[in-house]
């Protein structure tokens, strides 16, 4: 004989769906407008001139979502400079397999990098960095920490991954790094930042970053 169903009383109730933490997910796309929007106004009105309300405008959401994804304007500045530094020159560009041939390696980081720093966004603020007004501005080393910094230490690991694979030969990586990507930057660079020029013919950077190239491997390359 079949069991009588259970009272109401004794049926359980539906589980509820657990917590997922304190405060609510943040909203990627919104997080990624907000950066979007940053970028574009600091580089055309310095840090100054880009308020919250702005950005927050520009990227089509509230001041307060700005606020809840970034904390303040220094975050979202820090942010935005990681942001254009990992668009043009992502990590893994860093982190391929010592397999590829060593100068393939070094002509793509050498491509990025210039893409990134001749871009219009990267001259603009170079050049609000360089601005008299902003000496001993904390963001200076904001800056310096969030993009510089961050790529000079990759591309220092970089090289140590091949010099303890035996195919480059360097007393200094420090030194070695710095002189990379100082080579890379060159006259063109100086003279865009200068607004001398505009951004030089395609054919024009690929031979000055292959000359670099050549260069650096002449110099450190284990013969």
């Amino acid at each position: 004989m079949a069991s009588p169903p259970p009272s109401p009383s004794r049926r359980k109730s539906p589980a509820k769906p657990a917590a997922s933490g304190p405060g609510r997910p943040k909203d990627l796309g919104k997080r990624a407008a907000i950066l979007e929007a940053a970028k574009q106004l600091f580089a055309r009105e310095g840090f100054a001139g880009a308020s919250m309300d702005k950005i927050a405008a520009e990227a089509g959401v509230s001041k307060l979502t700005v606020y809840s994804h970034f904390g303040d304007k220094e975050a979202l500045f820090a942010a935005a400079i990681r942001a254009k530094c990992e668009e043009m020159m992502p990590a893994d560009l860093f982190h391929l397999e010592l397999k590829g041939p060593l100068r393939n390696q070094l002509k793509a980081i050498a491509t990025g990098f210039f893409a990134l720093v001749s871009s219009e966004e990267a001259i603009s603020t170079h050049r609000m960095m360089l601005s008299p007004g902003n000496a001993d501005d904390p963001l200076r080393k904001l800056f310096w920490e969030a993009g510089p910094k961050r790529t000079q230490e990759d591309f220092a690991a970089f090289l140590q991954a091949r010099v303890d694979a035996g195919e480059l030969e360097i007393p200094d990586v420090a030194r070695a790094t710095e002189q990379f990507f100082t080579l890379l930057k060159g006259e063109l660079h100086a003279r865009m930042l200068c607004g001398l020029c505009a951004r030089p013919q395609r054919v024009d950077v690929a031979a000055h970053l292959d000359a670099c190239v050549d260069l650096f491997l002449r110099a450190y390359a284990v013969r």
